[in-house]
């Protein structure tokens, strides 16, 4: 990558193009009918439940998890709303009444430490997954080597308790009382009135098929954004502008709107990192925006199939 690139000073013409474009506006309207729409519809699959075959409205519900998680996480970009405060508030029926999870730990995990510091091995616990598998700073433990695919792929399906396990621990350390009360809410909401409506065989069925298709949906999604690519230490990232930063530690997959559904817009994971306020709805525009400014400056843009990106991430994995 050439040296003499100013970042700074082409990230800013970047940026204003993005903005002419109308593409960093908020989009209260769009936002609040999805989120209307999937409050709707978990109302409806828990009062018609007894209707249900357990499988498929363990399916039924999944999709409904899934589009709240990608629902929470644009919420607190402030994707919809410009008021911070609001926007936390309104994450809260998502984030901790649907899916038991805390919104301040992601906002603090992901929004704080994630996106400031993305791929520098210190800050970014992201990259550190698995012992530092996908970082230079490996570690040495003997039956993490020994059986590395089976635990890293293997975790791949546990990836939604692992979200709850952690925000629960976040709220409890920082004594966050009142968000771990709606999160408490979840259970007799989602689980209790299951078990009302269906009993207890039914609702297990309905648990073990959201679980392991909800987490494998989301682990697949999220472990592309930037596992297999360049990670840096604390003293050469500050040799690096925020916008190279970004672009090297993250990877974009390639397909249309199929794809960008399925993964939330995160597939667009280079443009959400230089623009994270940017709405979902519009980051394919963006992307385009992107990769026609990569060209033109001559700027490596890492963008794979996502088939692809998960060779990647397991040939990375085999040199730990």
């Amino acid at each position: 990558m050439s040296k003499s690139i100013q970042y700074p000073d082409i990230f800013d013409e970047l940026k204003t193009r993005v903005r002419e474009a109308g593409l960093l506006e908020r989009v209260p309207v769009r936002g609040s009918v999805e989120m209307i729409a999937i409050l709707v519809c978990m109302v409806a699959a828990l009062s018609s439940a007894a209707l249900w075959n357990p499988i498929l409205l363990g399916l039924f519900l999944t999709l409904l998890f899934t589009r709240s998680v990608f629902v929470s996480h644009d919420i607190l970009h402030t994707q919809y709303f410009k008021n911070k405060a609001l926007s936390k508030k309104l994450s809260y029926p998502f984030s901790a009444l649907i899916l038991s999870n805390s919104s301040s730990w992601w906002d603090h995990k992901h929004n704080v430490n994630h996106h400031t510091y993305c791929n520098i091995v210190e800050k970014d616990a992201d990259i550190r997954a698995l012992d530092g598998a996908f970082t230079p700073n490996k570690g040495n433990k003997p039956f993490i080597k020994k059986h590395k695919h089976l635990i890293f792929w293997g975790a791949m399906f546990f990836m939604f308790p692992a979200f709850i396990a952690q925000s629960y621990k976040f709220v409890i350390t920082r004594k966050l009382w009142g968000e771990f009360a709606l999160m408490l809410l979840h259970w007799p909401l989602i689980w209790g009135t299951l078990v009302y409506q269906i009993g207890a065989l039914d609702t297990f069925i309905v648990a073990l098929t959201l679980n392991f298709v909800l987490s494998p949906w989301l682990a697949f999604g999220f472990i592309t954004n930037h596992l297999g690519c360049e990670t840096f230490n604390e003293k050469e990232a500050k040799n690096l502008s925020w916008m190279e930063l970004q672009m090297r530690g993250s990877r974009s997959l390639k397909g249309g709107f199929l794809v960008h559904w399925f993964y939330g817009g995160l597939n667009t994971q280079i443009e959400h990192h230089l623009f994270p306020k940017a709405p979902r709805f519009n980051l394919l525009k963006v992307q385009k925006m992107t990769k026609e400014f990569a060209k033109k400056y001559n700027i490596p843009y890492f963008e794979t199939t996502p088939m692809m990106a998960y060779i990647q991430i397991n040939n990375a994995l085999k040199e730990y």
